[in-house]
């Protein structure tokens, strides 16, 4: 057997760097809930604007990227107002 016929391909490299950058605003959407969302949000959705264009592949983890940093921004935002801590 090749490895083409196990029905497997590799993933290309810009499909594991967009994979990465989708990871890393993801992390970031987590961190608005704790630290200032106005700064936070505008580098995830540029990280995962870029992953966009690069991968058609991961498409799955950029769109839950998407969502995360959205709802994270409005919820951090919230706890943020409410705990009288600066936003940005």
């Amino acid at each position: 057997m090749t490895s083409s016929s196990t029905g497997r391909e590799a993933q290309r490299p810009r499909d594991v760097v967009a994979g990465f950058l989708a990871a890393g605003a993801l992390f970031l959407g987590g961190m608005e809930l704790l630290y200032r969302p106005f700064r936070l949000a505008p580098a995830a959705l540029i990280l995962l604007l870029i992953a966009t264009v690069m991968s058609a592949e991961q498409q799955r983890l950029i769109r839950a990227g998407f969502v995360v940093v959205g709802v994270c921004f409005v919820v951090g935002a919230a706890l943020q107002v409410l705990t009288h801590h600066p936003l940005y």
